[in-house]
């Protein structure tokens, strides 16, 4: 069994590391007062988790048959085929309409359902960067007609991909990367009740998985996990290298060589092709920095890119302007 689900927090004060939001979430359902909302942050740090414990703590019992939850990113990559496959969805799958029209008409049915001893039930959208500009769009007017029986949910880790009409119409709340205290005590809990029969990982070797999953806990869960399980702690770089480290490097390396569009390509596709959102690609490229280059002027622009992108700036264009910018580091 997976450690990520073993040690999945099952109530709003088992997340850690993420007290505002869970102080937001907790008054809502004491106070069955819901507005839309937008969990927005990294991968690994809770959203997921967090709607979850939060349907459970607003309908008891009764929180999977209140809960629609529509996984976006495999809904428009897949297409068509996934909603022929899916039993949730087959029985309103009409094959010669669009993608877009099943979208529109499964999303109405759903919303038209009754919620059960409530007066209201959570519509959530995971992976809401996914959707299409079409999507999002009968989405809002989807929102004006069900706003009375429905509560939108939007996770992303990426907020400025959704379309303002959607975002004014909720309430963001942010889930930031944890604090690397507060995963090392997370990690020595877990390490405790799994170490029985396994290689052993010292406090050192938990430092080193906390610094490598880079405030991600889902991540460094599943790295202390290979670890044990490996023994292989003394080696967690080659654990902890990810396809998109490498990609990011690939492109640093052609900035090196002066190919500044084959370096956007790549970057853009962290953001398109594996879900990454600017400040996570950011992120592999000061890890790279700090590993590789001792330039001020990296840091300087890798901080004016971020300043830009947290203030709501289009994240392709800081993307290319910032390759674009610390062409002349390299040279």
């Amino acid at each position: 069994m997976l450690w990520i689900e073993k040690y999945r927090p099952e109530k709003l004060i088992d997340i850690i590391g993420q007290d505002p939001v869970v102080r937001h979430l907790s008054s809502f359902a004491a106070s069955k007062t819901v507005p839309h909302l937008i969990l927005t942050g990294p991968h690994g740090t809770g959203k997921s988790a967090a709607i979850e414990c939060f349907a459970k703590a607003l309908y008891q019992e009764n929180w999977e048959l209140n809960t629609s939850v529509f996984q976006t990113a495999d809904l428009f990559l897949q297409g068509k085929a996934y909603l022929e496959q899916d039993d949730r969805y087959a029985h309103l799958y009409e094959k010669n309409q669009s993608l877009i029209t099943n979208f529109k008409y499964i999303i109405k049915w759903y919303a038209s359902l009754r919620p059960l001893d409530a007066e209201f039930k959570l519509m959530v959208f995971e992976d809401a960067h996914t959707l299409t500009r079409d999507a999002q769009q009968a989405l809002r007017r989807i929102m004006e007609r069900a706003s009375t029986t429905c509560r939108f949910v939007f996770t992303t880790t990426n907020q400025s991909a959704l379309i303002p009409p959607l975002t004014s119409r909720c309430l963001p709340l942010f889930f930031s990367p944890l604090n690397q205290d507060i995963m090392l005590r997370h990690l020595r809990t877990i390490r405790e009740q799994e170490n029985s029969g396994r290689h052993s990982c010292s406090d050192d070797d938990l430092e080193l998985i906390a610094h490598a999953a880079q405030g991600d806990m889902r991540r460094a869960i599943l790295l202390l996990q290979a670890a044990l399980e490996a023994g292989l702690c003394q080696d967690l770089f080659t654990i902890a290298q990810s396809e998109t480290a490498n990609i990011a490097a690939s492109a640093i390396d052609a900035l090196k060589n002066g190919d500044v569009h084959n370096a956007i390509r790549r970057f853009e596709s962290l953001m398109i092709d594996y879900g990454l959102s600017g400040s996570e690609v950011f992120l592999e490229i000061r890890t790279i920095a700090q590993r590789e280059y001792n330039d001020p002027s990296l840091a300087i622009a890798l901080a004016d890119a971020e300043y830009r992108i947290h203030h709501g700036n289009n994240e392709f264009v800081q993307m290319g302007a910032f390759a674009s910018g610390i062409r002349e580091v390299f040279l």
